[in-house]
């Protein structure tokens, strides 16, 4: 081959070599479409990566937060023992404990307590109760379970369902004796008890003509709150029984109330008198009849009184003639007419049967069968006397 050819073919290679393909603009159109959906798909998973990741956190503090939650909230486990009469909590029988959340305390005060004492884990987290729930810890005495959780024992708190004691109040017992009972089951101090029935106040609303509550609680049985003010005690008691006579005596309550309170004083001792209840409207027709003649009541019961409430001395089983000699106002063995006050709550038989004595010419009585409590009623003194020995009715 010429070099002139070479040259030629050589310079034809070279244009072939410099020249560009020439694209086409719909094929352009379509590779420009082709590249945006892979710049869409990056941002797209970068977003899905950063959200993931955020689930992921966001499921770690969930699971956090609930681990914190059962750790705090499952029971505590651990008590201690060196619990003190300002903790306000004593431990009961079954392993449980009472717990007293005191009046005005806060709920701050109360969880700082729960966990000194060992009831609860963690008294923040009680005090986070306390702020995410709409009710108020209620104050009282309650039973708290050594296995509840935390928030188990705040609903308890707040429900305000406090321990409840059934007390009973039998007919014929005395103030003092009420008060005992109201002490051993704990639900207040006797004295305080004792101060309330005798607060000027109280007595005063009710109008009664005496220096305390005697007579006007009416037995029944109550159910009564651990701590329960003494006052309240005394006002559910005494309301009980104003509306508990006047439902025996209709209109027994429009009388004067000194003719009210010598019904109750007589009633108060035909309570302490009588056993069968067939007897009692006997045994006010006895007292009645002796009354109208100014003659003394001579009623066992009244020394017995005097033996046990004023001179505190144990319930004697007869009363001897040394007793029937005690210089008392109470006495009435010693003075005519009704004793200066009630002598015991009496009940339904007993009021009733003071409003509405049996009309009989008996003016004695005396027991005749001690273990029935049967009585023997006669007209002079001379069957009474043949009767035999005075004998009182059993302690209440």
């Amino acid at each position: 081959m010429s070099r002139r050819k070479k040259k030629h073919k050589h310079k034809n290679k070279k244009n072939r070599i410099d020249k560009k393909p020439e694209i086409n603009h719909d094929v352009k159109q379509e590779m420009k479409h082709q590249l945006k959906p892979k710049k869409k798909q990056s941002i797209f998973i970068f977003f899905l990566k950063f959200f993931t990741v955020i689930i992921k956190l966001f499921l770690i503090l969930v699971i956090l937060l609930f681990g914190m939650l059962f750790y705090f909230n499952s029971p505590s486990n651990k008590s201690n023992l060196n619990i003190t009469d300002q903790d306000g909590i004593r431990i009961s029988g079954d392993g449980g404990y009472y717990f007293e959340v005191r009046s005005g305390e806060t709920a701050q005060s109360v969880g700082l307590r729960l966990e000194r004492i060992g009831l609860i884990k963690n008294r923040y987290f009680w005090n986070f109760l306390g702020r995410i729930e709409k009710e108020f810890i209620k104050s009282g005495t309650y039973k708290l379970d050594a296995n509840s959780s935390q928030i188990a024992i705040y609903r308890h708190l707040v429900s305000g369902k406090q321990i409840v004691h059934r007390v009973t109040i039998k007919e014929g017992v005395t103030l003092n004796k009420i008060a005992r009972l109201l002490e051993d089951t704990g639900v207040c101090l006797s004295e305080d008890f004792l101060n309330a029935a005798r607060d000027p106040q109280i007595i005063s609303h009710y109008k009664i003509p005496a220096r305390s509550m005697e007579g006007y609680l009416f037995p029944d049985t109550y159910f009564l709150p651990v701590g329960f003010p003494p006052e309240q005690i005394i006002i559910m008691m005494a309301d009980n029984f104003f509306k508990k006579i006047e439902n025996i005596i209709p209109n027994a309550l429009n009388i004067d109330q000194n003719e009210l309170h010598e019904k109750v004083i007589l009633a108060s001792i035909v309570e302490r008198e009588y056993r069968l209840a067939e007897e009692a409207p006997l045994i006010a027709g006895v007292f009645t009849n002796r009354l109208n003649i100014n003659m003394g009541l001579q009623s066992c019961a009244t020394v017995e009184y005097i033996i046990t409430e004023i001179l505190g001395r144990p319930h004697p089983r007869i009363i001897t003639r040394q007793d029937l000699e005690i210089r008392n106002s109470y006495n009435t063995y010693m003075w005519t007419g009704l004793p200066p006050g009630p002598i015991s709550v009496p009940g339904a038989v007993a009021l009733t049967s003071a409003f509405f004595p049996a009309n009989t010419q008996y003016f004695y009585f005396r027991v005749e069968d001690a273990r029935i409590g049967k009585h023997y009623f006669s007209r002079t003194n001379d069957e009474h006397i043949n009767a035999g020995q005075l004998v009182t009715k059993p302690q209440s």
